[in-house]
């Protein structure tokens, strides 16, 4: 998958820019929002809002997310089973070292991977992945977050996502200014002639790129997001040599009757299934996190066998496309044997 990492980096990069572009821009519209001719000064108080922002994740981002859904690192000794898969799915995909692993108390099944840098990466599930799922489909899950490890999602994501928060937080700002009063005052600045109508035209613009501005970055945010999922289920399979065991994981995800209680829009992505879905509808929408539910379990479940060259055939026959590159598909090659097991629940 070489080549699709090396894709998703440099989509990465234009992401970015784009994102940091709407950001610029609401900080612009704001400004003309709250104060005539204040389009500047808006863009500078964007810009020290994602400053602070970035502060958050050069000193250690991850933490505060993973303080914020109350998780807390596991010992060996606290899940001896769940140790030995995510040490043998590591060992599985080359990763050259084992993440930490943190459990959340939270009925809902779901898991996810996040980090600043592969080695300072966190697997992260909840007790309700580890009671309703047995233990080929509790691999499945890790071999699938490993996989985004193995593939530098995680520091994407997490990246994009301090932006997307910080797209959302300043639009929240904008809003509050405008409730108390910015938007009168411009208005009231501005009457009189041809300045007048310029005034309004300004003002309807600003508030489009307000309303706006958050659903394109999150447009931009879950169309990427959801090209990863695919090169991470076909990881899955690769590791695990068993993809339906990650299929039944998923559905099982996919079905659960609660979701889970700490999730935003901003970090929905980083799960293994979009947990603001819980429940609901699985299919595909631009506003969609994850690629259709029904649809990864179909392209796993129709694999002849656990290859990546096995994925891309199942992809295309699903997708009529291409998900993994000509030089992987050459140089792929087994990297675990393992016989399925008819284990319960961890």
């Amino acid at each position: 998958m070489w080549e699709q990492i090396q894709a998703n980096r440099r989509r990465s990069a234009a992401l970015m820019v784009l994102m940091v572009t709407v950001l610029i821009a609401i900080g612009y519209a704001g400004g003309e929002l709250i104060a005539p001719g204040a389009g500047v000064f808006g863009i500078g108080v964007a810009l020290v809002v994602w400053g602070v922002q970035m502060l958050v994740y050069a000193t250690g981002a991850e933490t505060v997310l993973l303080q914020g859904a109350n998780a807390r690192e596991l010992q060996k000794e606290d899940s001896p089973q769940l140790f030995n898969i995510v040490e043998e799915m590591s060992l599985a995909s080359g990763l050259g070292f084992v993440p930490r692993i943190h459990l959340i108390d939270d009925p809902s099944p779901n898991a996810f991977a996040i980090g600043r840098t592969p080695e300072k990466s966190v697997v992260a599930v909840t007790t309700g992945l580890l009671h309703r799922l047995n233990r080929d489909e509790v691999q499945g899950v890790i071999a699938h977050e490993i996989g985004h490890i193995k593939n530098r999602d995680v520091q994407f994501m997490t990246l994009a996502a301090v932006l997307l928060g910080t797209i959302i937080i300043l639009s929240e700002v904008i809003w509050r200014s405008v409730r108390l009063g910015g938007r009168s005052r411009s208005r009231s600045n501005s009457r009189g002639g041809g300045g007048g109508q310029a005034q309004i035209i300004i003002i309807l613009i600003a508030l489009l790129v307000v309303i706006l501005g958050p659903l394109v970055a999150q447009l931009l945010y879950f169309a990427c997001s959801r090209k990863r999922e695919y090169l991470a289920d076909a990881s899955s399979a690769q590791f695990t040599r068993y993809p339906e065991g990650l299929a039944t994981a998923l559905e099982k995800i996919s079905r659960a009757p609660v979701a889970v209680s700490f999730v935003s829009k901003a970090t929905a992505p980083m799960f293994i299934v979009n947990p603001l879905s819980a429940g609901g509808s699985t299919t595909f929408s631009l506003f969609a996190t994850h690629p259709s539910t029904e649809e990864r379990v179909r392209i796993l479940r129709n694999m002849g066998g656990a290859s990546l060259a096995d994925y891309e055939a199942a992809y295309r026959r699903a997708k009529h496309g291409s998900v993994i590159g000509a030089r992987s598909l050459q140089t792929s090659a087994s990297t675990a044997i393992r016989t399925p097991s008819n284990e319960g629940p961890i």
